[in-house]
């Protein structure tokens, strides 16, 4: 193998790496998310704007998450 193939080997798996961070970092932060969510519900907070707030921002990471797997499939 040479060089420069030993080279864009790296650097692929550096990018898998990069992706791969991204989306349990997103995933992760859904989970956050989602036990925000459940203490809201369940206290019977009436706190619709941070409900939407968080239903939104779920629905991004996984757009997000779904963007970066389709890159490794490549």
């Amino acid at each position: 193998m040479s060089e420069t193939e030993k080279d864009e080997l790296i650097d692929a798996q550096k990018q898998v790496i990069g992706i791969l961070f991204e989306v349990i970092k997103r995933l992760q932060a859904n989970s956050d998310l989602d036990e925000e969510y459940f203490e809201i519900v369940t206290n019977k907070e009436n706190n619709e704007t941070r409900l939407n707030e968080i239903l939104n921002e779920r629905k991004e990471n996984a757009k997000i998450v779904g963007r970066l797997l389709e890159q490794l499939e490549v």
